[in-house]
């Protein structure tokens, strides 16, 4: 059995997820957790000490995590937006925003608390600048990151021995940024955002501060770019 620590990695297939298992590759143990499996398993034949863990988060169950039995870090990085105005939002949208966004990582952190307690864990969830201001067409989305947000919080609280670090990126060059833009009728430029690359190196800040220091919240921004 390896002694290195293990962390659980969700959207690590692509964008952020994919750069925070490259950054924690070297140090850590992976279970890399997203619906693409070609992509997954693209990511283990390149990180030794992965794993593919291809769930559905929407339909955890408690025998998805019977094998973990201790967990160092839970990284949620898994997410979608949809933008429109309130007025163009119907409920199905919604409800699947949050379902994504909120219901999923609580009822996955929830699955994973003993794995997380034994190891006295870290717990990093990456919201977004949505989750510290609402922009219109972008109510449903942002509503879901404020909820992170508390949920964050909660937990903070009520499980003072883990870690509980919340990421608030701006915009950042991925995938999702792309169809973001395309919604929004506009060019994307790779140029105009966070690589993906600096959110993982913040993750990795937060999770190697020193014992004594807990690092909350962290906010990262496009250089010279606004907030959101």
């Amino acid at each position: 059995m390896s002694e290195r620590p293990t962390a659980l990695i969700t959207g690590a297939s692509k964008g952020i997820g994919a750069a925070i298992a490259r950054a924690l590759a070297p140090t850590h143990d992976l279970l890399l957790g997203g619906r693409d499996a070609e992509a997954l398993s693209g990511m283990v034949a390149e990180l030794p000490g992965a794993r593919p863990w291809p769930v559905e988060l929407t339909a955890v169950t408690e025998a998805d995590v019977a094998d973990i039995d201790r967990l160092d870090v839970l990284v949620h990085s898994a997410g979608v937006v949809h933008l429109g105005r309130v007025e163009e939002t119907p409920a199905e949208v919604w409800r699947r925003t949050m379902e994504i966004n909120v219901v999923a990582v609580a009822e996955l952190t929830r699955l994973l608390l003993p794995a997380l307690r034994a190891a006295h864990g870290h717990v990093v969830l990456i919201n977004s600048g949505s989750g510290l201001r609402a922009n219109p067409s972008w109510v449903s989305y942002a509503a879901s990151k404020y909820a992170l947000r508390a949920f964050a919080d909660g937990l903070r609280l009520e499980e003072p021995e883990l870690q509980v670090t919340t990421i608030y990126p701006g915009r950042v060059a991925t995938d999702m940024q792309r169809e973001v833009r395309a919604q929004e009728g506009g060019p994307y430029r790779q140029e105009d955002h966070l690589d993906a690359n600096s959110v993982a190196r913040v993750v990795l800040t937060a999770l190697t501060a020193s014992p004594d220091a807990n690092i909350t919240e962290i906010t990262i921004r496009p250089t010279g770019k606004p907030s959101n």
